[in-house]
C-alpha cells in the first residue's frame, strides 16, 4: 500500500474566485432564480407565487431576457448536427440500431451512410446483404445527428468520409453536461492523439491516422506503438479525473491536465489514486482561470 501525506503534495492556491469575477451561478431545486417578472421562464425552472424558481439542480444560463437552468447530471437529448460517438447494439433490415447514452437506441440507416469506394450510389440489395460487413453487433461509430422524431427517436448519418468505423482506440463515457459546446468535435492534439469529444458523453481516443489511409469502414490491425499507447492512457486517466470532479472537458482543459500530470512526472497508473486525481484537477481549474 502507498500512503502519500497531503503536505507532500505540491502547494496549490485556494481556489476562491475574485471579487467581480462572472461565474456562473450554481442553483439547486426550489432555490429562487430571480423575482423580476420580466424575464422568460426556460428549461429547468419554473414560476412559484411570482417567482422564477429552479427545478433542477445546475447551472443558471441568461440569454437576453431567456432564463434556463443546464443540469449537472442529464440523460443526452440529441440535438440536429451533434456529432456523437456510438455502439452499434443491432442489425436490422436496412437499418443499425446505435447506443449513444440516450434513453432510446438511436436509428442509423444503410442509405445514409457513405458507402465503400466514395461513389454516390444509392444502396442495392448487395449492400442489404453486406451490412454485417460494414458494421457489426459491438462496432463504435462516429455519427452525426440528423433528425430527432417526435418521440424523440434519434436519426444519424455518416455522409462524409470523417464519420464512419472507429478503431484501435479507447473509449471514455462522461456526462454529456460536462462536455463543451464546440462546432469541431474531432481534435488532433499536440501530445499525438485524436480525441473525439461526442456531444452525448462518449469520447473516443484513438491515434492520430494520415487521412490518406483511413478508411470509413475497416479495421487497421497494424501495432501501436508503446509510447502512443502510453500518451492514450494518461488522456484517459486525465478525463476521467475532471469528469470525476465535475470540471468541463475541452481540449484545453485536457491537454492542461495531461501538461500537468507529466511535469509532475506521474505514472499513468498514478492518475487514478484520488489524492492526485484531486490534486491534478485543483491544479488544472486553477491553470484555466489564470
Amino acid at each position: 500500500m502507498e500512503i502519500q501525506l497531503a503536505s507532500e503534495l505540491p502547494r496549490v492556491k485556494a481556489m476562491v474566485g475574485a471579487q467581480g469575477s462572472s461565474r456562473p451561478r450554481l442553483v439547486t431545486p426550489g432555490e429562487v432564480i430571480s423575482q423580476d417578472t420580466s424575464f422568460m421562464r426556460g428549461h429547468g425552472t419554473y414560476m412559484e407565487e411570482g417567482v422564477q424558481v429552479a427545478s433542477v439542480a445546475g447551472y443558471v444560463t441568461r440569454v437576453n431576457r431567456l432564463i434556463t437552468v443546464t443540469p449537472l447530471r442529464q440523460v443526452y437529448q440529441g440535438a440536429v448536427g451533434d456529432t456523437i460517438v456510438g455502439r452499434i447494439t443491432q442489425v436490422q433490415n436496412n437499418r443499425w440500431k446505435v447506443d449513444v447514452n440516450s434513453r432510446l437506441d438511436a436509428e442509423l440507416r444503410l442509405s445514409n451512410i457513405h458507402l465503400p469506394g466514395g461513389e454516390q450510389r444509392r444502396s442495392n440489395l448487395e449492400d442489404e446483404r453486406g451490412m454485417r460487413g460494414l458494421l457489426k453487433n459491438g462496432d463504435l461509430v462516429c455519427v452525426e445527428v440528423q433528425k430527432i422524431t417526435d418521440d424523440g427517436l434519434l436519426r444519424l448519418a455518416a455522409r462524409s468520409t470523417k464519420f464512419g468505423k472507429l478503431s484501435q482506440g479507447t473509449l471514455l463515457a462522461v456526462s454529456p453536461s460536462l462536455i463543451v459546446q464546440d462546432k469541431q468535435r474531432m481534435h488532433d492534439l499536440p501530445c499525438g492523439a485524436r480525441v473525439v469529444f461526442g456531444a452525448n458523453g462518449y469520447v473516443y481516443i484513438t491515434p492520430i491516422i494520415p487521412q490518406e489511409q483511413s478508411s470509413s469502414y475497416t479495421v487497421n490491425f497494424e501495432e501501436v506503438p508503446v509510447d502512443i499507447r502510453k500518451t492514450i492512457g494518461r488522456l484517459r486517466n486525465c478525463i476521467k479525473l475532471l469528469a470525476h470532479h465535475s470540471i468541463m472537458i475541452s481540449p484545453t482543459s485536457v491537454m492542461a491536465a495531461f501538461d500537468l500530470s507529466t511535469e509532475q512526472e506521474y505514472e499513468v497508473k498514478d492518475l487514478l489514486k484520488p489524492n492526485i486525481m484531486q490534486h491534478i484537477a485543483m491544479t488544472t481549474v486553477q491553470m484555466m482561470n489564470e
